[in-house]
């Protein structure tokens, strides 16, 4: 299978959050940064949406829990059609199409999410009724490190697997860093894989979260037999900008005219 689109689209999403961020004058650019394959593989390879009917019931649901991030999903959903791309430059804006972040009165946002915590508690209750009702969709979680610093988020891990939503998907975005530091040092996630097998979870895990075939090949490991599924992906916060990778300062703020240049510039050469 060829990944040159997704890594078309990818490269394309951090142009178009570069941009946004430095017109917006505000947002967590390098959380944007870390999740663009993980979102064109969605896009490109996985999901059953489409851009022409965002609102068919029987499409996939895909809940983007870290919200701060949102403006890669925003991104995304602009360059595959499901609103008008012009809308991109409206973010952070008074007036603006677009909010910090995401709001489901978007086309093609399932979900408001923002504090973090609640994407996947809606996830596993969207699943619940795919189970109930015998609705064979499939229901994605994109969550962060600071999700899974949340109680509410292991107490749907927990959920998930006691009652085996083999129709569930968590993706972990795991850049590793948050606001004030490493995850390390605020809540220790480690060991992330032998935890959730703990909670009756499958696990696959891929070390170049940024390796969209890689991506592709972890999520082929969705559904199992009889339990949920995640997707560990080790990110890299700020992806694709030297001066911003795995450096916590840019988990928020604005651009100078210099630093976009610059941060453009690099995106645009990378292969």
């Amino acid at each position: 299978m060829d990944f040159r689109d997704c890594q078309a689209l990818a490269k394309t999403v951090r142009l178009d959050c570069l941009k946004m961020v430095h017109e917006g004058k505000s947002g967590h650019i390098g959380s944007m940064l870390s999740c663009a394959e993980i979102l064109a593989v969605l896009y490109k390879k996985i999901l059953n949406v489409r851009p022409e009917a965002p609102k068919d019931p029987e499409r996939d649901r895909l809940i983007f829990s870290k919200g701060h991030g949102g403006a890669a999903l925003f991104a995304t959903l602009a360059e595959l059609g499901f609103f008008p791309h012009d809308w991109l430059w409206t973010y952070y804006k008074d007036d603006g199409k677009l909010s910090g972040h995401i709001s489901h009165h978007v086309p093609g946002v399932e979900f408001s999410t923002g504090s973090l915590g609640h994407g996947l508690p809606v996830a596993c209750g969207m699943a619940l009724y795919g189970k109930n009702s015998g609705k064979n969709r499939r229901y994605y979680c994109i969550v962060s490190d600071g999700d899974l610093d949340e109680g509410s988020t292991w107490e749907a891990i927990m959920l998930a697997g006691q009652h085996h939503f083999n129709n569930l998907c968590m993706i972990v975005d795991y850049n590793r860093l948050q606001a004030l530091g490493r995850s390390q040092d605020i809540i220790n996630l480690e060991r992330l894989e032998d935890k959730l097998h703990l909670f009756h979870w499958q696990t696959a895990t891929v070390d170049n979260g940024h390796d969209c075939e890689a991506i592709y090949q972890a999520l082929q490991t969705y559904p199992a037999p009889d339990a949920p599924t995640a997707v560990i992906c080790r990110t890299t916060k700020g992806k694709g900008v030297s001066f911003m990778e795995d450096d916590y300062r840019w988990h928020y703020g604005p651009l100078t005219d210099e630093l976009y240049v610059k941060a453009v510039a690099e995106v645009e050469a990378a292969k």
